[in-house]
């Protein structure tokens, strides 16, 4: 599946499928292509969006995760959704649990996949030297349990981005933002339904993180995918669509 991306009233977003919508949101270092294979699976029961988060083309002194939350919530509205299930994978979960504290009443359920929120070790401790391709491997790598993910493509992307100057400075201030708010003392707010997928050997977001989200969050189940890093969607694909599956048809009942 080609994912087409839209361009409407200032959002640009991937949109497949029809039925009770399934909203997904990505990371800061994240691509749309991330989530091909649950917008694959998953568009032929749900209506499947996934917006362009604006993290590069915000003003620098509003760059941040409650802004993004603010971009969410237009989005929603633009879109009329209502009964939403959001998936966010690490800033993008972050920004999922900002926003429905803020709204719950339009999401029906919460599926947080290595999220931000309680603690993250970006980039491995420390931003990539600009100037070496082998660095920025290195860091890309480090995102995923099978270094082999980290595709040339995957690389190339991360440093283009990277040496673009505005964009740095936008990354930075986002992910000091996401440091700056934490969620620790709001997660019991949320009752909702919540899943949470998480790969064992995930070294950004590690597995304890996930253990605490799960007692945090009075409503949650936590479900682990063996030799898996920072993004299962993209690294353990079917492993992921399973129990992502099981937490939808658990919302049905």
């Amino acid at each position: 599946m080609d994912l087409v991306l839209k361009e409407e009233h200032g959002f640009s977003y991937i949109e497949e499928g029809e039925g009770e919508p399934l909203l997904l949101l990505h990371g800061l270092m994240g691509a749309l292509s991330n989530w091909h294979d649950v917008v694959e699976q998953f568009s032929k029961n749900y209506k499947v969006l996934i917006p362009m988060l604006p993290i590069y083309d915000l003003p620098i002194l509003t760059t941040g995760v409650r802004a993004l939350s603010k971009f969410v919530h237009k989005f929603i509205k633009f879109k009329k959704l209502s009964n939403v299930v959001l998936l966010g994978n690490s800033l993008g979960g972050h920004v999922g649990l900002i926003y429905v504290l803020a709204h719950p009443g339009y999401v029906k359920a919460l599926v947080l996949t290595g999220s931000s929120g309680l603690y993250e070790n970006a980039f491995g401790g420390s931003f990539p030297r600009r100037e070496s391709k082998d660095f920025v491997r290195e860091k890309v790598q480090y995102t995923f349990y099978d270094p082999a993910i980290a595709t040339d493509e995957l690389v190339d992307e991360v440093f283009v981005t990277i040496n673009d100057r505005a964009k740095v400075i936008r990354i930075l201030a986002m992910a000091k933002s996401a440091i700056r708010h934490n969620m620790k003392d709001d997660l019991r707010k949320i009752t909702m339904p919540v899943a949470l997928i998480w790969g064992r050997n995930d070294k950004i977001t590690p597995p304890e993180v996930a253990v605490e989200f799960n007692e945090l969050l009075p409503n949650s189940e936590l479900h682990w995918i063996d030799k898996c890093g920072h993004a299962p969607m993209m690294e353990r694909p079917e492993e992921f669509n399973h129990y992502l599956k099981l937490f939808l048809d658990k919302l049905k009942k």
